[in-house]
């Protein structure tokens, strides 16, 4: 699978576009158009434009919808590699839609479900075993001479290979013989335990699984899907809660999937009457945001801050982010400083929906230290997409709007008129700026007309 890692331009109002898209959507499109029809089986491809490639018939999903399922739910090995491979081509979607035949989940009944089971499966095996639940202690004919459990034998050391008393001694000569504790039977990781090899399979099959979701969160048609699936959200949220711990893909692919469904996502839906299966509340979903948020990969806390700023165009979603603000704020503005462009668009695209809030966000977004004087560089440097200096001086704009913030602001009245003379396309909003720092009555040098008088 191809590990995708767009940047995180700024997306403000309205419903903001997909980020990043699957590997080969950025070439010309007649290649893309080349590429995706030989993908799905085109004979009038030409195959110069593409390397290896699977096979995979238009109809597939129509004609062999439950077959996939099944395959997922199998637990074998080719038949769960056929099913993914098939899935990667059919979830793939290019960017202006060329590919027509892209299967959407609601034509394949409880496919996301098996999607999810592959995920779990790894999950199951790769967490730590601190975190698993304890043995349940036996206790049925523990008083008795022979339990049937053998308990009796627990003390015992048995070996894994059978030898008689006259060839012990050869064998002891010629190879080691591992002995266990009878307990071991009872252990859950003793008997039918994973070897590294099976490990990595099942890893690679849960990055496959992780892809393929997230290709599908970019068809439109598949949000409502997804966004009221509690076991799709509980199993994104948790794995980018072990950010430490699992694989680098899976974290990238789930926080894209997330990304991209969080216009129309409600996180009340952690406290609905849905079934769930991992304990996950509204609160634990910020935190783990919170914790993509403060990640020192650059692709993460990008994207995380994106997160942000299109959870809260969802009223419903305010009161479980506005306790954080000020974290948010302060890494944010931290963002603001870091040199790559893409860590700046996303922190400004950020601000300027959660600067909209209410009055309360744009107090405390003004009295962050170095806040105005970061937003201020970025239009002076200035940042080389327009949209992102755009949306800076509407921040600024919407901070001098409130009479608290004209102290704060005032100290860079000089920057204000310097980027007001040189800057054309932010003029208008920069002459506002001012007129609302210097014309108001409320000011301080209106104040001092009132005591001293006017001099004419």
């Amino acid at each position: 699978m191809q590990k995708q890692t767009g940047k995180s331009g700024g997306s403000g109002g309205g419903t903001p576009a997909k980020r990043g898209r699957p590997f080969g959507s950025t070439t010309g499109g007649g290649a893309a158009a080349a590429a995706a029809a030989a993908a799905v089986g085109d004979p009038g491809a030409p195959a110069a434009l593409i390397g290896p490639s699977l096979q995979v018939l238009s109809a597939l999903s129509d004609q062999n919808n439950k077959r996939i399922v099944l395959a997922l739910q199998s637990g074998l090995k080719a038949e769960i590699l056929w099913a993914l491979n098939a899935l990667t081509v059919l979830s793939f979607k290019e960017k202006d839609d060329l590919r027509r035949d892209t299967t959407p989940l609601a034509k394949v009944p409880g496919l996301l479900d098996a999607l999810l089971q592959v995920i779990d499966d790894w999950r199951d095996i790769a967490m730590p075993k601190d975190h698993m639940k304890p043995p349940r202690e036996r206790t049925l004919g523990v008083n008795t001479t022979l339990s049937g459990f053998g308990h009796e034998n627990m003390e015992k050391v048995y070996s894994d290979t059978a030898t008689t008393l006259k060839d012990q001694s050869k064998t002891e000569d010629s190879s080691v013989t591992k002995k266990f504790s009878a307990s071991f039977w009872f252990d859950e990781d003793g008997l039918f335990n994973n070897d590294d090899e099976g490990r990595t399979e099942r890893q690679q099959c849960a990055v496959a699984a992780s892809n393929i979701i997230r290709n599908f969160s970019f068809m439109p048609e598949n949000e409502t899907i997804m966004v009221q699936h509690r076991h799709c959200l509980e199993t994104v949220f948790q794995c980018l809660e072990d950010q430490n711990r699992e694989d680098d893909e899976l974290i990238t692919n789930m926080l894209e999937t997330l990304v991209n469904l969080a216009p129309v996502l409600d996180l009340r839906i952690f406290s609905s009457s849905k079934p769930s299966f991992i304990k996950m509340t509204e609160k634990g979903a910020v935190h783990v945001i919170m914790g993509m948020l403060a990640s020192s990969v650059k692709p993460w806390h990008c994207a995380a801050a994106e997160l942000i700023g299109r959870l809260i165009i969802n009223p419903d979603n305010e009161s479980f982010l506005l306790p954080v603000i000020p974290q948010i704020y302060k890494r944010l503005v931290d963002l603001l400083s870091v040199p790559a462009y893409d860590a700046q668009a996303a922190a400004v695209s950020a601000l300027y929906n959660v600067s909209e809030v209410n009055m309360d966000c744009r107090l405390k977004l003004a009295s962050e230290r170095w806040a105005v004087d970061r937003l201020l560089k970025i239009v002076k440097m200035p940042h080389p997409v327009h949209e992102v200096c755009r949306k800076t001086s509407m921040i600024l704009e919407s901070l001098v709007s409130e009479p608290q913030n004209r102290m704060h602001l005032l100290v860079h009245e000089n920057t204000f008129a310097e980027i007001l003379t040189t800057e054309g396309k932010y003029s208008d909003t920069f002459a506002r700026i001012l007129y609302e720092l210097t014309a108001r009555p409320s000011n301080k040098v209106s104040s001092g007309h009132a005591i001293w008088g006017n001099i004419n």
